[in-house]
């Protein structure tokens, strides 16, 4: 990825994250909450430890909740840098877990200092997406994808088809708003761009 393109998915991610923090898609992602969301449950989002630990507290109800838990589980912190440690190992690319951990600080200190206009479902305040921007999972789950893609060549059409089912799964079951998910995947692409090709990680 060239230097310019770095630099545009920067600005794109920085400028997505003003537009939401801002309330210019507040109406995209209300009209998520109200159509796009038929599995959504009413779990309360996990407390820190829940959040490390795979499935700690997990929601299983509705179906469709337990399944995007399954099926966006490589996204989730520890089993992600597991997969990412893995793929780096047989890449001789260590550099790739620094790129997941750096992008996941950035993404813990976006969801610190952005907080977006409220947004209701059946006239309740969704409390849980004020603070959502971006999907830590969708983060996750891109680099997961492109260090498994590089890693296993075989694997890229299988990793490319879960990318997107897991990035549809996290709107549909009310775990994130578009724009989360599109920021998410947006910081995947600064992350992986700013880390410089796959050959300039490469110990050779």
């Amino acid at each position: 990825m060239s230097r310019a393109s770095t630099l545009a998915s920067a600005a794109a991610f920085a400028t997505l994250g003003a537009l939401v923090a801002a309330g210019t898609l507040t109406g995209l992602d209300q009209w998520a909450c109200d159509h796009l969301m038929p599995l959504a449950g009413t779990g309360t989002p996990p407390s820190f430890l829940g959040s490390l630990v795979p499935l700690l507290q997990a929601s299983w109800h509705p179906v469709g909740v337990a399944v995007t838990q399954i099926v966006t589980l490589p996204g989730q912190l520890l089993i992600s840098l597991a997969i990412v440690a893995v793929a780096a190992w047989k890449l001789r690319a260590p550099g790739w877990i620094a790129v997941l951990l750096g992008a996941t600080i950035v993404e813990v200190a976006f969801r610190h200092v952005l907080t977006r206009p409220a947004l209701y479902r059946d006239g309740v305040h969704l409390t849980a997406f004020d603070s959502s921007w971006p999907s830590g999972h969708a983060l996750r789950c891109a680099v997961v994808a492109v260090v498994v893609a590089l890693a296993w060549p075989r694997a890229r059409t299988a990793v490319a088809v879960w990318l997107v089912a897991s990035a549809v799964l996290l709107v549909i079951a009310g775990f994130h708003t578009p724009t989360d998910v599109a920021g998410g995947l947006l910081l995947a692409v600064l992350a992986c761009g700013a880390a410089g090709s796959a050959r300039a990680l490469r110990l050779d």
